[in-house]
């Protein structure tokens, strides 16, 4: 039996401005409460070790609004290339860099703003020099091909509407033998059509 899966008819130009405007809120001010958690209490909720949330500027701790542990999967090597699809205020990208070393690089690329220049205002404080924060799309990712050992990801593939498109793309980046620890949300049940095109529904 075939199972016909039509893609949610949401407008991609569109979904992307609400969520940018979304992040742009939890960067600036996460304390304003939202539907979903942020900061040190929802990394501890992931089981995040605390002393290592604890090392981080505020500002990436803060802001953070992840919905798992990608490192839950097993820590990076050293001196491996690591991706951060949609890297936030940059929690993560900060982890991975500790975890690969000087002679590893971690490439953290996320589509807003606010978000970034939290990101880099932790890697300056951090003193780091092994991360490369860049604009993009998790749809188009702005990496070369068969440049990276492993992506990470955390609560992001979930607000992209053509996920075989980021899939397709981190598979186009990731070196032969690399590898992918992400966490996001995974629904049990069939969503509604309705719900998938009620574009209000994507970004909360």
């Amino acid at each position: 039996m075939t199972i016909e899966v039509r893609p949610a008819a949401v407008d991609s130009a569109t979904l992307r401005l609400q969520i940018q405007e979304k992040y742009t809120e939890v960067a600036l001010a996460p304390e304003a409460g939202f539907h979903f958690h942020t900061g040190r209490s929802l990394a501890l909720m992931l089981d995040y070790a605390a002393a290592a949330i604890d090392s981080l500027p505020s500002g990436s701790v803060g802001s953070f609004a992840g919905t798992g542990n990608p490192f839950s999967m097993g820590s990076l090597n050293l001196g491996e290339t690591v991706l951060d699809v949609g890297c936030g205020a940059g929690l993560d990208t900060l982890i991975a860099a500790q975890q690969v070393g000087a002679a590893g690089r971690v490439i953290a690329v996320d589509m807003t703003d606010a978000m970034l220049e939290q990101a880099s205002a932790a890697v300056s404080e951090m003193g780091i020099t092994n991360i490369d924060l860049r604009k993009g799309m998790a749809e188009d990712l702005p990496v070369a091909a068969q440049s990276v050992d492993v992506a990470i990801s955390n609560g992001v593939i979930n607000l992209c509407p053509d996920k075989v498109a980021v899939m397709t793309d981190i598979y186009r980046v990731l070196r032969p033998g690399g590898r992918v620890q992400i966490a996001d949300i995974i629904v049990h049940k069939e969503v509604p059509q309705d719900a998938k095109d009620n574009i209000d529904l994507w970004s909360g």
